[in-house]
């Protein structure tokens, strides 16, 4: 493997090319019109223009980008997280042109991209469930019925997604009709396919997810977990490993049962399997996410492994190099996604000029970048500007060394998340380890962070004032 095309953008696609030049490895990156400047695209060792700036003419154009790495002698394509990720059809079109996709088999990207599906996968494997419907239902009245059967609060989710999108929670029945049309318009505007499905809604629940790695030998390891209960309308927004809940026997059976989800698709290479986790240390299956995530950075950090080394070397036929028993969890660290949004409005895009840019730097400290001063942050992709992720001996350190590095960005032009972050990592509840996936419900709104807002800006008014005073003091002495 000589050459490989990175099929994304922004900070993914600079952390993949990283590794891939650390291995001695040729990049090339696509770009669309609003990325033209984009360090991306300076980073690699060649870059092509792909299309104008909407995603569906420029990084969704998976046989633009297709034509692209065969015109170019790409050996293989790394389609990162978003895009192109979890297209089944995208990865059989790279290897139908003997391009590798760095990423599993169309066949498991197809199983487990349905929640359905993929419940329907793992069954066999006696994998606990959240109880709920095993087939998609788009009509209303049969869901009602449903939803009376398995008792309310239930959850509505698409089929054909995630990401937050297309699910809705109904307390009570009243609400059920308006909320399962939501739900399925939802679902068709993102997925293009409207069916959902029903399942009982574990109020309170921690969201825990297990990293695994598969190789074309049969073997499976699990990378331990990652807690992901801090989310804004269903998505994760603080995330950290391990998590502060697991006993070491309940992370081995969620581990095993991970390898098993594994097993089910014939997977090969990295991949997420999600669960529920309730307060009576019960685990139910989710779903599984067939690529890198997000978040993969806090595993890599108390794993000691790259995992996007891993992924190239599994892709190009090497057996794992490490066994499940030489995996051990040292440390402890935290991720926070800084998006480009207002979290004094309801989180909504904050879109604009980076008018100041500067990241935290110092011991324990990693940021996953993809932006730079100067920049225009474009209306066209997901907000996201960069991931603030700490290390540290302890959890607690850990934490002490997030908020220093809040305070050590510098970010003018747009509003950002990492107000929000420094208010739950300062938040008794959090720093306990007592919370769930109800965190945002229970403890923030946006007033919270005006009030913190109007209260520093009245504290440093006085200190002003003071200054002045001390000031026409010095001012006022006699010769």
């Amino acid at each position: 493997m000589k050459k490989i095309l990175v099929a994304n953008r922004g900070e993914i696609a600079i952390r993949v090319m990283k590794t891939a030049q650390k291995m001695g490895i040729k990049t090339v990156a696509v770009y669309s019109t609003a990325d033209r400047n984009a360090p991306h695209v300076r980073f690699a060792d060649e870059a092509v223009w792909i299309g104008e700036s909407p995603s569906n003419q420029s990084y969704l154009l998976g046989s633009k980008i297709i034509e692209v790495a065969k015109e170019l002698n790409v050996d293989a394509i790394h389609p990162g997280y978003g895009f192109l990720s979890e297209n089944a059809e995208f990865a059989q079109e790279a290897e139908r042109n003997g391009i590798i996709f760095i990423g599993p088999k169309a066949k498991a990207i197809e199983i487990m991209g349905s929640k359905l599906a993929a419940k329907d996968a793992v069954m066999k494997y006696n994998i606990p469930m959240v109880p709920g419907v095993d087939h998609a239902i788009i009509d209303i009245d049969e869901a009602k019925r449903t939803a009376t059967t398995i008792g309310f609060p239930i959850l509505i989710k698409a089929s054909a997604g995630g990401g937050g999108k297309g699910m809705r929670v109904v307390e009570k029945e009243n609400d059920f009709e308006s909320q399962m049309n939501r739900a399925i318009s939802e679902a068709v505007a993102a997925f293009g396919d409207g069916s959902v499905f029903i399942e009982k809604y574990v109020a309170f629940s921690r969201h825990i997810e297990i990293q695994i790695m598969a190789d074309s030998h049969g073997n499976v390891l699990y990378l331990f977990e990652r807690e992901c209960s801090i989310q804004r309308r269903h998505q994760k927004v603080i995330e950290e490993a391990p998590s502060s809940v697991l006993s070491p026997e309940t992370r081995k059976k969620m581990g095993e049962a991970a390898v098993l989800v594994a097993k089910s698709c014939d997977y090969l290479g990295a991949g997420t399997v999600e669960f529920l986790y309730d307060e009576n240390d019960n685990f139910y299956f989710l779903e599984m996410n067939t690529r890198l995530q997000v978040e993969h950075p806090v595993t890599e950090l108390i794993s000691g492994v790259d995992l996007v080394e891993m992924q190239i070397r599994v892709a190009r036929g090497e057996a794992l190099a490490i066994k499940q028993e030489d995996l051990e969890i040292k440390g402890h660290a935290m991720e926070l996604r800084v998006y480009a949004e207002d979290p004094m409005n309801d989180f909504l895009p904050s879109v604009g000029h980076l008018d100041v840019y500067q990241l935290p730097v110092g011991e324990g400290v990693r940021v996953d970048n993809g932006f730079e001063q100067g920049m225009d942050i474009p209306i066209y992709y997901d907000p996201m500007l960069s991931k603030l992720i700490t290390y540290g001996k302890t959890r607690e350190e850990s934490i002490q060394l997030m908020l220093k590095a809040i305070d050590g960005y510098k970010i003018e032009g747009v509003q950002t998340t990492l107000p929000f972050g420094k208010f739950v990592f300062e938040h008794e509840a959090f720093r306990s380890g007592h919370f769930d996936t109800n965190f945002v419900k229970k403890y923030y709104n946006g007033d919270v962070l005006k009030n913190q807002k109007a209260k520093e800006a009245e504290i440093a008014a006085l200190i002003a004032l003071k200054q002045y005073f001390e000031d026409q003091k010095i001012l006022r002495l006699p010769n």
